[in-house]
């Protein structure tokens, strides 16, 4: 019985393991796919490309205006970042310090952008957007891009902001400490780790978003996922070598930025000081 239940086990575990390693297997060549096509002269009907090039990235570079698209999609991705981490931190101090009525309803109204798909709202906020004349503008697509990540940051932190003891604050306040002197010297040193991780993801979160900023965005505030739509998508004939050079940026651009801040901030950092946090 003991031999039967163990070799259950690792038939279970072996069975996992193979459909884990066909996911990754499909992963990994279907970006193999699209980097060997962006750099091929022609590849039709063979495993390898006729030959090689990198005038596609030219190509790619000078048609689609990527110098353009990519300074706004840092220009964007930065401000979404620093708003939501100052709206979002701000407001999580004040929901995990406070407690009035109402309270639970804030915070379910807080969950709905995380809970329900962006196009949903996203045609709603369009319309408001457009009709106050910031849709098609740099700002207008920072503002639809808040809508889910100000939530985001509030609904991460709060858990964080919950572990540090009030006598903390109370005691710094007893030594003459103000709200601001409370904050950067007290505070700010014990969120941070909660910050940075809850930034990095709503950055990548920014990144990768598309429906909200499909629908505001106009032709001088697009962020690269939505100018590779429109390769894709709109009217005209391009090379499908070029668009695939075009992703292949896009897929290196989104990695950089994750490398970059992952040089900062370990995303597990929030789970660890949970774990750390002794109980009451």
């Amino acid at each position: 019985m003991i031999r039967d239940t163990t070799l259950g086990a690792k038939l279970w575990a072996a069975a996992i393991w193979a459909v884990v390693a066909f996911f990754v297997l499909n992963l990994l060549a279907m970006i193999a796919t699209v980097v060997t096509s962006s750099f091929a002269t022609r590849w039709l009907g063979t495993w390898l490309p006729a030959g090689w090039t990198t005038r596609w990235y030219d190509s790619a570079w000078s048609e689609f205006q990527l110098g353009d698209v990519l300074l706004v999609t840092f220009q964007v991705v930065g401000a979404v970042v620093l708003i939501s981490g100052v709206l979002g931190v701000t407001a999580a101090y004040a929901l995990a310090r406070r407690d009035f009525p109402g309270k639970k309803l804030l915070v379910l109204l807080f969950l709905l952008p995380l809970l329900i798909p962006p196009i949903t709202f996203g045609i709603p906020l369009a319309t408001v957007l457009y009709q106050t004349g910031l849709a098609g503008t740099f700002w207008g697509v920072v503002a639809a891009n808040l809508v889910p990540t100000v939530p985001f940051v509030i609904l991460v932190m709060i858990p964080f902001i919950e572990q540090i003891d009030p006598k903390i604050e109370a005691a710094a306040r007893v030594f003459g400490a103000n709200t601001f002197k409370l904050f950067i010297h007290v505070l700010l040193p014990l969120l941070l780790p909660g910050i940075l991780a809850a930034l990095l993801l709503v950055l990548v979160r920014t990144i990768a978003m598309f429906e909200l900023t499909f629908l505001v965005a106009g032709p001088t505030s697009q962020t690269l996922v939505v100018a590779l739509y429109y390769a894709v998508f709109a009217a005209g004939v391009r090379a499908v070598q070029s668009i695939d050079a075009m992703a292949v940026i896009y897929m290196v651009t989104t990695l950089v930025w994750l490398v970059i801040a992952l040089r900062f901030v370990n995303p597990t950092q929030i789970v660890t000081r949970a774990k750390q946090q002794p109980a009451h």
